[in-house]
Order: structure tokens, then sequence, then C-alpha cells
């Protein structure tokens, strides 16, 4: 589970104090540690940021996926590192934080962003998930490859669930993708990707 540091800190003091190589995120002024990724996990996330650049480079497409940058909600000392995080190159030059801390806060300038679940699902499914859409992000992907989530979420029994959840008139609209369902992204509509190919890319075996 994350580990949270008790001294609640501005997004000012986090930025100076985030150490390299490690990854925290800053929660309401709460600086939490995030878990380290295993190794399924990091061949989902991989898989799903070579795809998506690969679709960017067909379709010409202005994005580009940093390595560590950071999300902030203007509205409160969070701030967020994202497993995928798709930049629209052009806004970021009316991005206040992001020359000097690699860090965005406009809905302009992410098309997509993607949270791959990990043992701190709870993070990813509600408060990211808040604000996330509070922020006006058009596209949040929720990729529970390993079903860890509450089955309010990914159902009964649990299975391996992407959850894309699309901006609409401020709020979220959720579609569920299971197996060989087809993935529908209003960001990639010509994207060709199962649910069950993105599982895959953590499984060894297959």
């Amino acid at each position: 589970m994350t580990q949270a540091l008790r001294k609640l800190v501005t997004f000012e003091e986090f930025v100076e104090w985030k150490p390299d190589g490690e990854r925290y995120e800053l929660h309401d002024g709460v600086i939490v540690k995030m878990p380290q990724p295993v190794g399924e996990h990091e061949e989902v996330t991989g898989f799903l940021a070579f795809e998506l650049t690969r679709e960017c480079i067909r379709l010409n497409l202005p994005y580009l996926i940093p390595k560590t940058a950071l999300v902030k909600p203007p509205e409160n000392d969070s701030a967020y590192s994202p497993d995928v995080l798709l930049l629209n190159r052009p806004n970021l030059i009316n991005e206040p934080l992001w020359k000097k801390e690699s860090t965005v806060t406009q809905s302009a300038s992410i098309p997509l962003v993607v949270e791959v679940i990990s043992t701190n699902w709870r993070d990813d499914y509600h408060k990211k998930y808040a604000d996330y859409e509070e922020m006006g992000i058009p596209e949040y992907w929720i990729v529970d490859y390993a079903a860890l989530g509450g089955r309010r979420f990914i159902g009964n029994p649990k299975q391996p669930t992407i959850l894309i959840c699309c901006l609409e008139e401020g709020e979220y609209r959720i579609n569920k993708f299971l197996g060989d369902d087809r993935i529908t992204s209003p960001t990639f509509p010509e994207l060709n990707l199962t649910a069950q190919q993105i599982f895959q890319a953590g499984n060894l075996e297959v």
C-alpha cells in the first residue's frame, strides 16, 4: 500500500523536495510514496505507451508521452504522476509550470491520461477520477489488468477490466471493456486494440 508522510506540504515544497529515481505523488498536501511497479504492471504500461505513440505518429498528431511529468489539479495541493500521460504539445506554451517543473494544469494540455491499477487502486478509482473529472481532462483510462478494484467498479466475480471515462457535459461517462471487446477511444477512434491484447502484454506465458 502507499505510505504517506504526515506533514502537509505545498506543491512548491513538494517539487523542491521530490528526489530523483523514486516515484512520489502529492495528495492534498500529503506526500505519498507510490508502490514499486511489478513486472506485469510495467509491461502493460509500456505496451500502452508504445501503441498510443504509434497511433500518434500514424495520424500525425502533435502529442507526446513524457517520462516523469506531473499533473496538478488547480484547486488543491495535489500532483499526480500518471502511468501514461498524453500531452498536447502546442498548448504547453500556455502552461506556467511546464518549463521549470515539468507540470501541467490545463485540460487543453491533456487529451488522455492512463492509470494502470496497482495496490493503491482506491486512489485511481476515487481521488484521481474526481480530480481528473474536475480538471476537465477529456479521457481517462483505468486499466485494471489484475482485477484489483472493488466489485462495484469491475463487477462480481472480479475480472480484468478497462474503464474508459469520457467527459460529457462536465461529467465522466464510463464504458467498460472486457476480453475481446474492442477499445473505443474518442481520442483515437481508429485504435485497433482489444482489452485482452492489453492484458496479455503483462502475461509472459502468452
